[in-house]
């Protein structure tokens, strides 16, 4: 009897508190509701549940979203030094110990992985990864390029699994930590490449219907944790790499005109393969030009693009090996044909009839293509669409612009999978495209490579 008794005050003061909080709660919703009444004559009390409904279901999801987002700390080891970051590539074979972490720890063994490397080609950040990755895309600087490496930003770098891949992650650019993993909607797999809108907001990526075997065009909202907001036909089969057009309106597309079996990468239509140079319209996906190779098994696959709007293309040759077919291309909005660049005796089995990256410098109108089967790397010049020089570089494969910075030496930066990041610089005298076809020292590249233990993957791309 005397515990029920003791029990009956607090239950009445829990009863006094909660209907004082209703009152009060009701009495303020009414003066409210008048103010609104003031201003806005079709006001309803009905409202107030709506929104309060509204709140709660918003609230519900989140707590779902949270208990289905899978610990991504368990999934991924990320090492970093608190240095800038330049450049980021995929790596197909990392150690334990290439960087040196706090207190003498290393990160755990993965063969696959993501890492930073800064302007000395020193590993600033490295990130383990459950698969082998393909292209990195950074999301666009708000600020001009060439002071992007004295502020920092919270930018992402989406990384692409290898095709046929069925996930995508954003990591931070400065820290490589891994903020999201994406997987592909359902019959779908990604083709290992991506590009963001200029204001950095959508972001695209070349997909496969694993149905119909139709190419298609995802659209992820950048802002809205990558989820996926649309989706338009590519106009082709095995669309791979895609690019921004400067003008902000149009996606160019490398369809590479392939049929692709998911599991077994086994490439089913050569004989019949159809690739092209396709524009979209990025905002619904209406063609707006579509140019075909002169010889149908040139597959379209890589692409970069100069600021005046000059695409270049890189093809992989799938017919026979002793045809010699140009494999790398131009074009510009409103021409009917692709245009190869000049090979010294028209020899383009130099690259045997493999392109692997290609990377554009717009400010001295140079070019960078190289061939891990052929193991080497060229420069051509841009105003005499002439090759500058090709150097023996085994097994390379990334290539990306060399910092603004380095204005004296232009040039570009290879990774190769042995494990060495090289600079290639074209000496002072011809560093001025203008110069380039009439100097003496026309054909002499500045060639310094930097060993690291692992090797590094297909694509090198940018952070500034």
């Amino acid at each position: 009897m005397t515990q029920r008794t003791t029990k009956l005050p607090a239950l009445k003061t829990a009863m006094e508190t909660l209907s004082g909080t209703l009152i009060g709660t009701a009495a303020l919703i009414a003066i409210h509701h008048r103010y609104r009444k003031q201003h806005q004559p079709n006001a309803r009390w009905q409202d107030y549940m709506t929104g309060a409904y509204a709140r709660w279901q918003t609230w519900r999801h989140a707590y779902q979203q949270a208990e289905e987002t899978p610990d991504l700390s368990a999934l991924h080891t990320t090492t970093m030094l608190a240095r800038p970051v330049c450049w980021v590539s995929g790596v197909a074979s990392m150690p334990k110990n290439s960087i040196a972490t706090p207190n003498d720890e290393t990160p755990p063994e993965n063969d696959f992985g993501v890492v930073g490397i800064d302007a000395d080609r020193e590993l600033v950040w490295q990130t383990t990864m459950p698969e082998r990755v393909h292209d990195i895309v950074v999301q666009p600087a708000v600020i001009p390029k060439e002071e992007c490496h004295i502020h920092k930003h919270n930018r992402d770098v989406v990384v692409m699994g290898r095709r046929p891949s069925e996930r995508f992650w954003v990591l931070d650019a400065a820290t490589g930590q891994v903020k999201l993993a994406i997987q592909a909607a359902a019959q779908r797999h990604f083709y290992g490449h991506a590009c963001y809108s200029l204001d950095g907001k959508l972001l695209y990526v070349t997909e496969n219907d694993t149905v119909s075997l139709e190419g298609k065009i995802g659209v992820y909202d950048a802002h809205d944790a990558y989820k996926k907001v649309s989706e338009f036909e590519a106009r082709g089969i095995g669309p791979h790499e895609l690019i921004m057009h400067p003008d902000g309106e149009a996606l160019v597309i490398a369809n590479g005109g392939i049929k692709t079996e998911q599991a077994s990468r086994e490439e089913l239509n050569l004989d019949s393969m159809r690739p092209s140079l396709t524009y979209l319209n990025r905002y619904d996906g209406t063609l707006l030009e579509q140019i075909t190779p002169q010889h149908n098994q040139m597959s379209i696959r890589h692409l970069a693009i100069h600021d005046d709007g000059t695409v270049m293309i890189g093809v992989q040759f799938q017919g026979e090996r002793h045809l010699n077919v140009p494999l790398v291309l131009t074009h510009q909005r409103g021409d009917t044909d692709l245009k190869p660049l000049i090979m010294p005796n028209d020899q383009w089995q130099r690259f045997h009839q493999y392109i692997a990256s290609v990377a554009v410098d717009s400010t001295h109108n140079l070019l960078c293509v190289t061939t891990p089967i052929g193991g080497c790397a060229a420069i051509y010049d841009l105003n005499t669409r002439a090759l500058v020089d090709a150097v023996n570089l085994p097994d390379c494969a990334g290539a990306s612009v060399l910092p603004l910075a380095n204005d004296k030496q232009a040039g570009f930066i290879v990774s190769d999978g042995q494990g060495q990041l090289t600079t290639l610089a074209l000496s002072s005298a011809s560093a001025s495209p203008r110069k380039v076809a009439h100097s003496k020292t026309a054909q002499h590249l500045i060639k310094h490579s930097k060993g690291h233990k692992m090797s590094f993957d297909n694509h090198l791309q940018a952070v500034c």
